[in-house]
């Protein structure tokens, strides 16, 4: 099989037996990953052809965050590799390719997941140590052959070089994979002619500008059928529709009616959702509120609240004091991505296979196993489409299973747009109640958040590795809720607020919400005390001086002018994910009363960047998903559903609408940090300050409202 060169991998196919790392790989033990004729496996991430192609096998979703150019870049660092010859696939789906941040993140361990900005944290070092095995094992056999000392050769641009003499790593493939595993093989020390940082272009660029790469619902199947579904609301169920108006439409195969959701399989996918429209399927449910606030009202102040975290005596220092007070409120919010829910089934011969978008890819082949009822599985995870953490949940796949398995046919399930909106899981929402009290030198002695908010994320992961979904609210609902200040005396208190949806993992959350009260609080403080808002907070950050950095690198490029009265001008900083960014933003209210956004400086340090262009395209993508978030307008619930909207008519930020974005990568030693949620902490607290020093309107809200403020 001939494969162009820069030309990305689409490899399919679940792996199978046990893969285990570098370090504990035994001498002469084969990889597990599939090689092809005329290439060689080197552990479990790592292959290299006699063309000299390098395949890096990639065990995270690629949702738009550019990860499958990321990680192969550690690889193609480390290697020595030339980048032009580096190629992608996803890994097999086998142990030995967990995310090693599950634990200290508070997810179960031993879970494949990409999620919480923790792909390149979780893969940097074992890419680089597997890279420096391949590397050796490669140099071992130049050094052989010429009858040297290995440390007399280098690697460079896909050749061991020993002074004018050279081998491509291709030359050298078959006789290194034969070679005794190196028990301990240093990493590149050299510095010249590094890829590491280098702004490289990403591997998946050319297929997504042909149309070539390959999303979950361009599967094509020989005598494939496809399907449209409705689903009911939490805790309703299908109490009617009309199988004549199916009938009457050419082209339909299968009706299948379930509790829990009706679906019709045609011969095309438009005859099916035309049929299902007209079947008028209802659903009972029960009533709920258009909008969510009063349940989160209730909760902040009915609800009983657990210390979640305690810093000096919060109480003793403002016990007979006068605290300053504001309260916050984001309201839960639809992830409004353009992939829906999908899956594509088929049975054969007994054995079923799943093509679907997943972030977690073993937990979704179990789904599959469950929906199959114990048929072999083969699961190939798709490239997601929806890159703002949607596809944690594969709600699609027993829908698929179970139409295949009535048909006997490749079934291909879309749900449509509207649909999809319906059935959406949300961020949780939150609202907070802070207090705080400056000391007499104007900065702040005391600081207390009382947060009511729904856990997303811990039930989605709870529901993944098949456990009940947790008690109270789990640490990751909580992530952020410290704030990154040297303030003596904190407290936050938490309450888990009761409401009539299923939340879901939302990119950036619950740190999103976090720093909108924390950053905007800590603003109103500033103008309180008669401060300046960067020395206000800058007196605050000795114990986080990378932050400080940040906050002033924004300020130095947007040329701060202070916020003060006339300003156009606020600012927000946020740690998170390892990182940490500033962030300085223009902003105002227009004729119409709308927000408008004119320009976001951002000053992001990372740690080492991989790619800087890739924490770049990031920081910016990340603003502009932020500033939809942010303005555009909350849908109305009905039956624990958010009702389904045309994209005209949400209020997303157009091509014309979107605002100069600068961003400056700090350059750091550090180890890497997360990016792809770093931006979105921090756009809402920054436009709603710069709101406040423009036409003195606190935005406490969000999404935005200006005619509410």
């Amino acid at each position: 099989m001939k494969v162009d060169r820069r030309t990305v991998l689409i490899g399919g196919g679940a792996g199978v037996g046990l893969i285990v790392g570098f370090a504990l790989w035994p001498r002469h033990v084969r990889s597990n990953l599939a090689a092809r004729p005329n290439e060689q496996a080197f552990g479990n991430y790592i292959k290299i052809a006699r063309d000299g192609r390098i395949t890096v096998a990639v065990p995270q979703a690629e949702t738009g965050q550019g990860i499958w150019t990321g990680l192969p870049q550690i690889v193609a660092d480390e290697l020595g590799a030339a980048w032009e010859t580096v190629a992608v696939e996803p890994a097999p789906l086998a142990r030995g390719y967990a995310n090693v941040l599950a634990k200290e993140e508070g997810w179960p361990a031993d879970l494949r997941i990409t999620a919480g900005s923790t792909s390149v944290r979780a893969f940097e070092l074992p890419l680089r140590q597997a890279a420096a095995v391949a590397r050796a094992m490669v140099v071992g056999a130049a050094a052989d052959r010429w009858n040297v000392d290995p440390a007399h050769c280098q690697t460079a641009d896909g050749f061991v070089i020993n002074g004018v003499r050279t081998f491509t790593f291709g030359e050298l493939a078959e006789e290194a994979a034969d070679r005794s595993v190196p028990r301990n093989a240093p990493l590149r020390r050299e510095t010249k002619g590094r890829l590491i940082g280098q702004p490289l272009p990403r591997l998946d660029g050319p297929g997504k500008a042909t149309g070539k790469w390959r999303f979950a619902a361009d599967v094509r199947l020989p005598d494939m059928l496809f399907a449209s579904a409705r689903m009911a609301p939490v805790g309703g169920a299908l109490t009617s529709f009309s199988r004549t108006a199916i009938a009457a439409f050419p082209g339909i195969r299968h009706i299948a009616a379930r509790d829990s959701w009706l679906a019709v399989v045609a011969e095309t996918w438009w005859a099916a959702e035309r049929a299902i429209r007209a079947a008028d399927p209802i659903f009972s449910g029960e009533r709920t509120l258009a909008d969510m606030r009063p349940l989160f009202e209730n909760a902040l102040s009915n609800g009983k609240a657990r210390d979640w975290y305690n810093r000096g005596d919060y109480d003793g220092v403002t016990r007979g004091s006068r605290a300053l007070a504001a309260t916050y409120y984001v309201a839960p919010s639809p992830h409004l991505g353009l992939e829906t829910l999908t899956a594509t089934a088929r049975f054969t011969n007994g054995e079923l296979e799943v093509w679907a978008p997943t972030l977690a890819p073993d937990a979704a082949r179990e789904r599959a196993e469950k929906a199959g009822g114990g048929a072999r599985v083969s699961f190939y995870p798709m490239p997601v489409g929806e890159p703002a953490g949607r596809a944690l949940e594969a709600d699609a796949i027993p829908i698929a299973v179970a139409l295949a398995q009535a048909t006997g046919r490749p079934v291909q399930l879309c749900l449509s747009q509207s649909a999809s909106q319906n059935h959406d899981r949300p961020s949780g929402g939150a609202m907070a109640r802070m207090t705080a009290l400056p000391s007499a030198a104007g900065i702040t002695a005391a600081w207390k958040m009382r947060v009511a908010t729904v856990d997303g994320f811990g039930p989605a992961l709870a529901a993944l590795v098949g456990q009940d979904p947790p008690a109270r609210l789990a640490r990751p609902a909580l992530d952020g809720s410290v704030p990154p200040y040297s303030i003596p005396n904190v407290t936050v208190e938490a309450i888990s607020a009761a409401v009539p949806f299923e939340a879901g993992y939302m990119r950036g959350s619950p740190q999103r919400e976090f720093a909108l009260f924390t950053e905007s609080f800590i603003d109103e403080l500033a103008h309180a005390a008669g401060m300046e808002p960067l020395a206000f907070r800058m007196s605050m950050l000795g114990g986080n001086g990378r932050l400080a950095r940040c906050l002033q690198g924004a300020a130095r490029i947007a040329q701060w002018d202070g916020g003060g009265p006339g300003s156009t001008m606020g600012i927000a900083g946020c740690s998170a994910f390892g990182s940490h960014i500033g962030l300085v933003a223009s902003a105002s209210i227009d004729d119409d009363q709308q927000i408008k956004v004119h320009q976001l400086v951002a000053a992001v340090d990372c740690g080492l960047a991989v790619n800087s262009g890739l924490v770049r395209q990031q920081i910016e993508g990340g603003l502009i998903w932020a500033l939809a978030q942010a303005t555009a307008a909350q849908p109305e619930w009905v039956a624990g559903m958010p009702r389904a909207r045309p994209f005209n008519a949400i209020g997303l930020p157009r091509i014309g609408d979107a605002p100069d974005i600068v961003v400056e990568v700090i350059p750091s030693s550090e180890p890497p940090g997360g990016v792809s949620g770093l931006a979105p902490t921090v756009l809402a607290p920054a436009v709603a300050n710069a709101i406040f020093s423009g036409a003195g309107k606190r935005m406490r809200s969000l999404p935005f409202d200006p005619m509410s403020a």
